[in-house]
């Protein structure tokens, strides 16, 4: 999955928990309710960037779980 914004990204479908750990702070994020079908397209996607700010970002409620090494 290379991509110069996001390092990696887990989904779980019991409680449609998209994770994202962004590059290149390693910061982890989670946005709630993300739908199997959103997740599938960005898993998909060919930038992951692009996708994540055209259909993630601001579409979703979201919180810092963790902070990356850098902080």
């Amino acid at each position: 999955m290379p991509s110069t914004a996001i390092r990696n990204m887990h989904y779980d479908r019991s409680t449609r928990i998209l994770s994202i750990w962004f590059v290149p702070s390693g910061d982890r994020y989670d946005y709630d309710e993300v739908e199997p079908e959103t997740y599938a397209a960005f898993k998909a996607a060919p930038s992951k960037g692009r996708f994540f700010n055209e259909f993630v970002r601001d579409r979703y409620r979201f919180h810092l779980v963790e902070h990356g090494r850098r902080h």
